[in-house]
């Protein structure tokens, strides 16, 4: 049967996202259903061929429904999410609010869906969707780990707006303008002016770790989905003046040594990842080829000269390399990972069990 869907934060960039997804991918839906805070209640949108309106969320809201994508922040979540899932909702959640929970999987589809569960018609679960950043880290690394196991990663990503919000992309749209017409920026949603500068994410800083929360994230994240606590990871999150889609610059050390060669035929095959990588032309990823891509891209694959073996020359294998990644926040960072999770959860749902005599 065909579930009934709610989108949950449906005004924001990631529930316009999912929308998007949804008609685009041609989820079998019997019907949708878009929900909001009371600010964006009566706002009316714009999906399969349609207009729908907005309403305010509430505590029966999600009555009869199947499947709810939430993209509302972690408070909305942790307040709604519970109770539907209690009730038989299918809770597919792109806040941070269950992530580390140990009772339920962080799944990104490509990398180890095989932990989603199969569950029967009728039964609710909270599946949450992964940080944005450790997305796209894994995406870009999964294959390289499954061919020759990774000792340690070094990453420093460049943030777009889109990873902040609708607000955020505004802020760059208007700052930009306000520095070109030579007015000062004003910053209102950042702690920093955003147009034509970069800084270290916004998100707060622990004393004691130094780490930002978004480096927290990324590390805890992508250690969890890979099943790998004690994998050394090393990150900087940096917010840059880019609209859409984050970049990734990444140093691994690989458990078994491999050539430039085997590195690239890693790739081959692997869904989800497609290679952008030209010396000739200087084509690398890019933000902008990433925006409103379902792949991630990933390019610029070398070695490190850093971690050369004596008498090393070109062709022979090494364990570091260094390589770049970029993917689309609002989509395989977020709303499409949503999407494929909840296809593969009903896709493999089972028939409740047959009881009674024979």
């Amino acid at each position: 049967m065909k579930p009934v869907v709610a989108v949950v934060g449906a005004s924001g960039a990631v529930g316009q996202e999912m929308l998007a997804v949804l008609e685009q991918r041609r989820f079998p839906l019997a019907e949708l259903r878009l929900f909001g805070s009371a600010r964006s209640a009566g706002s009316t949108v714009r999906c399969l061929g349609r207009e729908f309106t907005i309403a305010e969320l509430g505590e029966r809201s999600l009555d009869g429904v199947d499947l709810a994508l939430f993209s509302a922040g972690a408070s909305v979540s942790r307040r709604f999410a519970p109770a539907a899932a209690a009730a038989g909702v299918v809770v597919v959640d792109n806040s941070s609010a269950f992530r580390m929970d140990p009772g339920v999987p962080l799944v990104v589809p490509e990398v180890n869906g095989e932990r989603l569960p199969a569950l029967a018609p009728g039964r609710g679960a909270i599946l949450p969707v992964a940080n944005c950043s450790a997305i796209i880290l894994v995406m870009g690394l999964t294959a390289l780990r499954r061919a020759f196991g990774l000792r340690r990663i070094v990453v420093a990503t460049y943030q777009a707006a889109s990873g902040a919000g609708a607000q955020a992309m505004e802020e760059l749209r208007t700052q930009t303008a306000d520095v070109l017409a030579g007015r000062a920026p004003s910053p209102r949603i950042f702690h920093e002016p955003y147009a034509f500068n970069l800084f270290s994410h916004n998100a707060p800083v622990d004393p004691d770790t130094g780490l930002n929360g978004e480096e927290a994230k990324l590390i805890a994240e992508a250690r969890r989905m890979w099943d790998d606590p004690s994998l050394g990871i090393s990150a900087t999150c940096v917010r840059v003046p880019v609209m859409r889609a984050h970049t990734q610059a990444v140093n691994v050390t690989l458990v078994r040594p491999a050539t430039l060669a085997q590195v690239r035929a890693a790739y081959a095959g692997f869904p989800g990842v497609r290679i952008v990588d030209d010396r000739a032309a200087n084509g690398f990823p890019t933000p902008l080829k990433a925006s409103g891509q379902d792949d991630t891209l990933v390019g610029r694959l070398r070695e490190d000269p850093s971690q050369l073996p004596p008498g090393w020359r070109p062709g022979e294998p090494t364990v570091g390399y260094d390589l770049l990644i970029a993917g689309d926040q609002l989509r395989k960072g977020a709303a499409l990972t949503a999407v494929q999770i909840a296809e593969a959860v009903f896709a493999r749902r089972q028939p409740p069990p047959v009881t009674g005599s024979r």
